[in-house]
């Protein structure tokens, strides 16, 4: 029988806040709580180091110059000889180099491995601009934030990653796209605000997993950042059949959980949805 805790995965809840060094402090002590329960990757939240967005570009332009975020990452990664998973960090420049004239920044997902190397990364396609009924009421990402265009997969010691950040989560078609790559586990780090969460959240992830057949991590933020920014939490990890394997409702935390390949083989082949699939939209 196969040692599924060779493929143990976890989910990193955090309550960031206005000050980057704080929030560091609190992802190293999730990280080194996700190493100690035997984790062999780790997904932090979206905003894991800076949940306000008027800061980003700053953050951005502070990141291109001294490599603060991605080096902190690196070290967290070979420092706990494990696979870590930024939900987003801004960036200033697009996947091809060329810089973000109009003064707004990428939202990047990095994938680190063990050793502290970049694997791959992933810049967010779909922005929130709605208007939520909730303190701060009116959300506008595209005002601050550049869309990316790539869907990215990647192979990691426990699985295929299929990558996305928060409202990609409402787009089926993204992680279709991503089942067609060949991903086993899909990556869902994000900043649901309250309402949205408490409707919609757990729903959607177990529908994506459902519709996949693939195992479906959701890191997100849970708690109160400010007067006028709350998020729902409920950080989980969901299996193929769409069960909850594990749930952090709020706070500050970790959920842990084995990803078993050889079960999620078996379930595609008694089930074989992709190939009973009429429709081929993206």
């Amino acid at each position: 029988m196969a040692d599924t805790k060779r493929n143990r995965i976890a989910a990193i809840q955090m309550v960031s806040g206005k000050e980057v060094e704080a929030n560091l402090a609190q992802a190293e002590r999730l990280i080194a709580s996700a190493a100690q329960q035997g984790a062999r990757l780790a997904v932090l939240p979206e905003n894991f180091a800076l949940i306000e967005s008027g800061g980003v570009r700053e953050l951005a332009e502070d990141e291109s110059r001294t490599a603060r975020l991605s080096g902190w990452l690196a070290a967290r990664a070979r420092e706990h000889d494990m696979w870590l998973v930024a939900g987003s960090t801004p960036a200033l420049s697009r996947p091809d180099g060329s810089t973000i004239e109009d003064g707004r920044v990428r939202s990047r997902l990095l994938v680190v491995d063990a050793g502290g190397r970049l694997v791959a990364s992933y810049d967010k396609r779909h922005l929130f601009d709605v208007d939520v009924g909730d303190a701060l009421s009116r959300y506008r990402e595209s005002e601050r934030f550049e869309p990316g265009e790539a869907v990215v997969v990647v192979d990691s010691p426990v699985g295929r990653l299929g990558l996305s950040i928060c409202y990609d989560l409402r787009f089926p078609g993204h992680y279709q796209r991503l089942r067609d790559q060949g991903a086993e586990i899909l990556l869902v780090p994000a900043a649901f605000t309250r309402v949205t969460g408490e409707a919609h959240w757990e729903i959607l992830l177990r529908a994506r997993a459902i519709e996949t057949q693939c195992y479906c991590l959701g890191a997100g933020q849970g708690g109160v950042h400010s007067a006028t920014r709350e998020t729902w939490g409920h950080s989980m990890i969901v299996d193929a059949w769409g069960s909850v394997l594990g749930c952090r409702a709020q706070g500050e935390g970790v959920v842990v959980a084995d990803v078993d390949l050889d079960r999620l083989g078996k379930l595609r082949a008694e089930m074989p949805v992709r190939q009973h699939r009429r429709d081929h939209w993206a």
